[in-house]
C-alpha cells in the first residue's frame, strides 16, 4: 500500500481491534470467552441468535440430550463430580453447573439453553447478539476483519471459530433435495400414520427419528453403506447409544422394520400417489439393485463445516469429506495462521476416537487452547509446579492425578499431563496438555519428558464387552506390561522426541489406580529405571 507521494504506508489499525474475535455463542464460544477475559485479553463474541446456544434451540430435534447428568455420585469432590457431569462448562464459580438445572439422567435441551444463557449472564461476557457473520477477510497486517449482516467490520490479530457444525452434511444423490431433512422434518409422529419410511443414516439422529416413529409408521427402513456402530462397543460417545436402539429390536424381531446395509442410488419423487422410487444397491447380496417404495424419505446424515464465508485468501483447508478444517496440534488452521477453532470443530484432531465433539471433551480442549493462546501470544507459559525428580515423587503426583482428574478421563489418549524433567533432574508437572501439542512443543526444546494418559486398549473395539468367554483382563497384572483393553492409565517416557518405555497401569474395576503394590510400586520402578537411564548432564 503507497500514499499519493508514492512513500509506502503502514495499514491504519481501527481504534476497535481486539486481541480476539470469537465466532459463536455455544458452549465452546463462551466457555472460551470467560477464559479470555479473566486472562484480561481483548475479545467480542458475535452471535447469529438472540440468545446464546442457538444450536439446541432447535436440536436435537426431539429435545432429549444424549450427554449424561448424572447427580448422584456418591462423592462431594468437584473434580470426580465433573466426570459424570457432561454438560457443565469450566468455571470459578462452584454453584455454576448444569446438575443445579436439570436432575434428569438425559435431560431436556431446553434446560442446556437456560443454562448457557445464565453463564454468559453471570460473568457478563462480551457477546453481541442477532449478529450474523456474512464475511471473513484477512488484513493487510496479518489480523482478520469480519462483516456482519448489517455491514458492520469487528477487527482483530486472531480468530476463535466456535460456530460448530452447521450446515447439513447431504449426500450427493439425485433426488435427494426433494426428500425430507432432519433439521426441519416434522416431529409430530401422527403425519406419520401408516406410511412407509425411509431414514438415511445410521447414527443418533436417524435412530432418534425412528424411535419416534415406531408406533405409527406402518414400516421403517434405516439405511446406510456403513455398519451401525454402538457406543458401548467403541467407547465413542458419538456413536449409536443405548437411549436410541429401540429400533434394532423390533428390526431382529420381525416387526416389519430393517437396516439396510448399502448404498442409496437415486430418489425419485414421482410415482403413484407422489411416492418415492428409490433405488437401492445392497451391499450384502453383492450390490444387487433394487427398486424401493417409500411415502417419505429423511435424511439424517449429520452436519457439516461451513466455510463457505470465508475470503478465498484465508479460507481453512478442509478434511474430513470437507466436514471439517484441518487442524494443527495447536487448534489453529493449518493454512491459515491465527486462525483457531473451538468446540465441536476440535474434533478433527480425534475425530470418532475420543470425546472432543461433545461438551464434557472440548471444554478441557477449549482450556488448554486459552493456555496455548497465552504461550504463543501472550508470554506466558504453560501453568505448571515443580516437583523433585524422584521416582517417588512422580509416582506420588501421577497416582494422585489419575485417580481424580475429570480431563484426563473425558478426553481419553487425547489430552495428559506431561512431566518435564530437566537436566539438573528437577522436574515440572503440565496438567491437561494436548498429548500431539506436547510432542510438537518438546521437540523443539529437546530432553526428557513423560506423558499420562487414560487410555483404552489397541483392541478394545473388536471384542464383544459382554461376551465373558473373550473379555481380557489386566486386574492382575502389575508389571506394567500389559495394555488392558478398559480404561487405565498409560505412562510413556519420551527422550527427545523419541518414545524410550511405556508403562500400563493396572485396570481396576472401580477405576481406583492407588493400590500400593499393584498400581504405585511398579510405577516407581519403571520410573527409576527410565530415570537412570538417562544420560548424565555432562554426557549432553
Amino acid at each position: 500500500m503507497t500514499s499519493v507521494s508514492g512513500t509506502p504506508t503502514v495499514p491504519a489499525t481501527p481504534p476497535d481491534l481486539l486481541d480476539y474475535l470469537v465466532i459463536g455463542a455455544g458452549p465452546a464460544g463462551l466457555q472460551i470467552a470467560q477464559l479470555l477475559q479473566a486472562a484480561g485479553h481483548g475479545y467480542r463474541v458475535l452471535e447469529s441468535g438472540r440468545t446464546p446456544g442457538t444450536f439446541f434451540r432447535t436440536f436435537p430435534r426431539h429435545r432429549k440430550l444424549i450427554s449424561v447428568n448424572k447427580v448422584y455420585n456418591g462423592t462431594d469432590d468437584p473434580e470426580l463430580n465433573m466426570r459424570m457431569d457432561w454438560n457443565s462448562l469450566l468455571s470459578p464459580d462452584p454453584e455454576l453447573l448444569f446438575t443445579r438445572y436439570s436432575k434428569r439422567y438425559f435431560p431436556d435441551a431446553d434446560d442446556l439453553v437456560r443454562y448457557l444463557a445464565d453463564f454468559a449472564a453471570a460473568f457478563e461476557l462480551d457477546v453481541v447478539y442477532d449478529t450474523r457473520v456474512e464475511r471473513i477477510g484477512r488484513r493487510a497486517d496479518g489480523g482478520f476483519t469480519v462483516t456482519d449482516q448489517r455491514g458492520v467490520r469487528h477487527h482483530a490479530r486472531r480468530l476463535i471459530v466456535a460456530t460448530g457444525l452447521t450446515r447439513p452434511n447431504t449426500p450427493d444423490i439425485p433426488g435427494i433435495e426433494t426428500a425430507d431433512d432432519y433439521s426441519v422434518v416434522s416431529v409430530d409422529p401422527e403425519d406419520f400414520i401408516d406410511q412407509r419410511v425411509l431414514i438415511l443414516g445410521k447414527g443418533n439422529s436417524a435412530l432418534e427419528t425412528a424411535d419416534n416413529l415406531l408406533e405409527t409408521a406402518a414400516v421403517i427402513h434405516v439405511a446406510g453403506p456403513h455398519s451401525i456402530r454402538l457406543a458401548w462397543n467403541t467407547h465413542f460417545v458419538g456413536h449409536l447409544r443405548a437411549i436410541n436402539v429401540n429400533f434394532l429390536d423390533t428390526y431382529q424381531l420381525k416387526l416389519r422394520n430393517a437396516v439396510l446395509d448399502g448404498r442409496v442410488l437415486s430418489v425419485d419423487k414421482g410415482g403413484d400417489a407422489g411416492r418415492y422410487r428409490v433405488r437401492f444397491a445392497f451391499s450384502r447380496a453383492d450390490e444387487v439393485v433394487k427398486e424401493l417404495h417409500y411415502d417419505r424419505v429423511v435424511v439424517c446424515t449429520g452436519f457439516r463445516f461451513d466455510a463457505s464465508i470465508f475470503d478465498p485468501d484465508c479460507r481453512p483447508e478442509l478434511v474430513i469429506d470437507d466436514r471439517f478444517a484441518a487442524l494443527s496440534p495447536a487448534y489453529e488452521s493449518v493454512n491459515v495462521p491465527g486462525l483457531y477453532f473451538a468446540g465441536t470443530l476440535m474434533q478433527q484432531r480425534d475425530f470418532k476416537k475420543s470425546t472432543g465433539g461433545f461438551i464434557h471433551g472440548f471444554r478441557y480442549a477449549v482450556r488448554a487452547l486459552s493456555h496455548i493462546l497465552d504461550e504463543r501470544h501472550h508470554q506466558r507459559p504453560w501453568p505448571r509446579r515443580s516437583l523433585p525428580g524422584t521416582p517417588v515423587a512422580l509416582a506420588d503426583a501421577v497416582v494422585a492425578r489419575v485417580n481424580r482428574s475429570s480431563a484426563l478421563w473425558q478426553q481419553f489418549g487425547v489430552i495428559g499431563d506431561l512431566i518435564v524433567v530437566d537436566h539438573d533432574g528437577r522436574a515440572h508437572y503440565r496438567e491437561e496438555v494436548p498429548v500431539a501439542y506436547a510432542h510438537e512443543s518438546r521437540s523443539r526444546d529437546g530432553g526428557d519428558y513423560f506423558t499420562i494418559t487414560l487410555e483404552y486398549g489397541p483392541d478394545h473395539d473388536k471384542v464383544d464387552p459382554f461376551d465373558i468367554t473373550v473379555r481380557r483382563t489386566a486386574q492382575n497384572s502389575v508389571d506394567g506390561s500389559v495394555d488392558a483393553a478398559y480404561l487405565h492409565p498409560v505412562i510413556r517416557h519420551f527422550r527427545d522426541g523419541e518414545l524410550s518405555a511405556t508403562h500400563n497401569m493396572t485396570e481396576n474395576l472401580e477405576n481406583e489406580w492407588d493400590h500400593p503394590r499393584v498400581h504405585h510400586a511398579p510405577l516407581v520402578a519403571f520410573l527409576a529405571r527410565e530415570l537412570d537411564r538417562r544420560p548424565s548432564p555432562a554426557g549432553r
